[in-house]
């Protein structure tokens, strides 16, 4: 298994709070055996398990196992879902998570079809601020190059504050926002689409 170690202290991958020591963030591509961790991360990063919708939390932790589960099972040559772990631990415990694939096309981004899209980036909670985001979005960039594309896509919520904040600090910009109402009918914050040219 192929695996890239980083150093979290170069600038584009500088935490405004801390970094990780050298050689303690390494990245791979994730194998079956990695998947509830994985789930767990996403989960606990886009879902609550605090009040009403508490209880749900549970099913949403397995549709994205299984979700994730059907993809690394059927593999297509232009996806990949890589984690960061942290190699100073004896069971090299998953520190974040990325998937990137191509999308053929997108209802409301008007970008020409075949475009390198990036989703699911989630770091778990203890080791968040430490540059593991910005070291899975680096690598990417990389793995997006190496497939012969120059632009990585992405969506962020317009209320998710320190994502849209990491995004802007590696260079992605606003190339469209969703439209208030489609956000207002669906009762929650507006896409944005983010481009980065590399």
């Amino acid at each position: 298994m192929k695996s890239w170690f980083f150093n979290p202290t170069q600038p584009q991958a500088r935490s405004e709070t801390a970094t990780l020591p050298v050689g303690q963030l390494q990245i791979r591509v994730a194998t079956p055996d990695d998947l509830m961790n994985i789930a767990q991360i996403v989960a606990q990063s886009f879902h609550s398990q605090q009040g009403l919708w508490g209880w749900t939390f549970a099913l949403f932790r397995v549709g994205i196992y299984e979700d994730l589960r059907h993809r690394l099972q059927s593999p297509t040559n232009h996806h990949i879902c890589l984690v960061a772990v942290d190699a100073a631990t004896e069971d090299q415990k998953i520190m974040g998570t990325i998937e990137m694939g191509v999308r053929i096309t997108d209802a409301w981004t008007s970008i020409n079809p075949g475009f390198p899209y990036l989703s699911n980036l989630a770091v778990h909670p203890s080791y968040r601020r430490l540059g593991v985001g910005a070291s899975l979005l680096i690598r990417c960039e990389q793995i997006s190059q190496e497939w012969g594309f120059q632009d990585l896509y992405l969506h962020v919520l317009e209320n998710n504050h320190q994502a849209r904040q990491l995004y802007f600090k590696l260079a992605y910009r606003v190339y469209k926002v969703e439209s208030p109402w489609n956000a207002l009918f669906l009762n929650r914050s507006r896409q944005i689409l983010l481009h980065k040219r590399i």
